[in-house]
């Protein structure tokens, strides 16, 4: 089996990436970016030698810098780089995640803002609640994060730790600039946020992403595994037989990925839709081959049964035409001996409630998203909800 890629670049490989940096003045790729992160600053810097200066450009406007460049996708910054009109892109996130990994110094520096006498309290401790604090803490905010599990990083913590090693989420956390304005709460679970209002805060920022996974509605659907309990504790469900994973998603290419170096001899993904649709990178469509996963597209689940301890999976083909996704008649297959099923079609979010100071952030505003899709949302919801307030009060002296 093909090793997986490595994680950062090797000093030679950097400094390649960073001279094919044309250095444009209209940024492109920095207009691309939902965080407006610069890589033509950061890598003019790094040129130079500069690195103390890349790496505040980067922390400036991007709190999870590391991990960004780790799992960040290339439809931003690289699918705007210039330089893919000639060749192809620099590896805009690989240079960032080096650059950070590299020369990013410890322990990092502390600012102190001037406390404004606002108490923010954020539900969620992944992209999007992450983001929102640092920005709230920059304002001079109190911030308390409620994490109802024991490690923060929300859905970052389903990806394989080969993609993406905890120890990343967790550098960039101690990297905040103003944590001394902000109390994590793990193991936490939020009240309602209404009740938050009634006690002590000022407001307050949902960023619990989606927890709840969509169902298949189809017969013997017991009988799968859902995505968030097999990334969760994966070891738990090693296996060398045959893996069914029902999605095209980049949560499902997680799932299948793993199944894989776990010990599977065989993983095959379901999409219902074609694979021009599967929303995953290219990067990770090339791993899936060399990785000898099967992509089965146009087709959907119909029931799951057991037998002997294993699972039959029936699935029927859809046919595309007109921008629409129909069933085939008479097209139903049976696909016997599978160890498992695993479903990874989505999930959602809890119903929300309207209230001014009380802002949604990241997933469970956006539904699924990328991480800096996510940081931007959280960024958002943090001055949406600060303006919120100080209309709030001036409204009040009026």
């Amino acid at each position: 089996m093909t090793a997986a890629a490595p994680l950062y670049l090797s000093k030679i490989q950097l400094k390649a990436e960073l001279d094919r940096c044309l250095n444009c003045k209209t940024m492109p790729c920095m207009n691309a970016c939902p965080v407006n992160c610069n890589p033509q600053e950061f890598i003019n810097h790094a040129k130079q030698g500069n690195y103390d200066a890349a790496v505040k450009t980067i922390c400036r406007s991007n709190p999870m810098g590391q991990t960004c460049g780790l799992i960040c996708p290339d439809k931003f910054c690289m699918r705007a780089c210039t330089r893919s009109k000639i060749d192809f892109a620099v590896r805009i996130p690989k240079v960032q995640a080096t650059i950070l990994e590299n020369y990013r110094t410890c322990p990092p520096e502390q600012t102190h803002p001037r406390l404004n006498g606002l108490k923010i309290a954020v539900v969620g401790a992944g992209p999007a609640g992450i983001a929102a604090a640092d920005i709230l803490s920059k304002q001079g905010c109190q911030v308390v994060i409620f994490e109802k599990s024991p490690q923060i990083g929300g859905a970052l913590n389903l990806i394989p730790d080969n993609r993406l090693p905890h120890h990343v989420i967790e550098k960039d956390w101690n990297h905040l600039p103003h944590r001394s304005l902000i109390t994590l709460r793990l193991n936490t679970p939020a009240p309602d946020p209404q009740k938050l209002l009634r006690q002590d805060f000022d407001g307050v920022i949902m960023a619990g992403g989606e927890p709840n996974c969509r169902q298949l509605r189809i017969p013997g659907e017991e009988l799968c595994l859902s995505y968030t309990d097999y990334l969760r504790n994966p070891d738990r469900y090693k296996t060398t037989g045959k893996v069914a994973v029902i999605g095209g998603g980049n949560v499902a290419a997680d799932c299948a990925f793993t199944a894989k170096a776990n010990g599977s001899a065989h993983v095959e993904m379901f999409v219902r839709r074609r694979l021009a649709d599967m929303r995953i990178s290219k990067q990770e469509y090339l791993e899936l081959i060399s990785r000898e996963i099967n992509v089965t597209p146009l087709s959907s689940p119909e029931k799951i049964e057991s037998d002997d301890s294993l699972l039959t999976l029936f699935l029927h083909k859809n046919d595309w035409r007109d921008n629409k996704l129909t069933k085939i008649p008479d097209s139903t297959v049976r696909l016997p001996g599978f160890a498992l099923v695993i479903k990874a079609v989505g999930s959602y979010a809890d119903p929300q409630c309207d209230n001014e100071r009380i802002v949604y952030a990241g997933d469970c505003k956006t539904g699924g998203s990328t991480i800096v899709e996510a940081l931007a949302s959280g960024q958002t919801a943090a001055e949406t909800l600060l303006a919120s307030i100080k209309s709030g009060k001036s409204a009040a002296c009026g």
